[in-house]
């Protein structure tokens, strides 16, 4: 069974930055051969699809980050990371990464993702 853990997580000031890393075990397969997204949901919202990286290191953004926040994946690690800057009060969420090896393709769709970790809180202050 894929397990995947996110750390990283704190408190940050607004302006601030954070990195938040997921590491994946269980696979069945090559890691690279996972999507791997960024999710958030604060309280009282619907989860959102921050960030996907695929295959040779292709990534999308949510238009509410992009810019400020960028993927990366060390395949030797089974590891991904959200560099997270400039960060700002309405990103203060629960942070979840989730994995797939059936996506072809970048997609922000929870619903495309089997595998998900248990979140790690991301609170910006102002």
């Amino acid at each position: 069974q894929v397990q995947a853990v996110e750390t990283g997580g704190g408190l940050v000031e607004a302006g601030g930055s954070l990195r938040l890393s997921c590491t994946a075990s269980g696979l069945s397969s090559a890691f690279d051969d996972y999507a791997i997204g960024w999710f958030r949901q604060a309280p009282g919202k619907e989860r959102e699809g921050v960030s996907c990286i695929w295959d040779r290191g292709s990534d999308i953004y949510a238009d509410s980050v992009r810019g400020r926040f960028t993927m990366s994946r060390d395949n030797a690690k089974n590891t991904v990371y959200l560099q997270m800057s400039n960060l700002k009060p309405e990103d203060t969420a629960m942070y979840y990464c989730a994995a797939d090896p059936d996506i072809y393709g970048l997609t922000l769709s929870s619903q495309e993702y089997a595998y998900w970790g248990q979140g790690t809180q991301v609170t910006v202050s102002s």
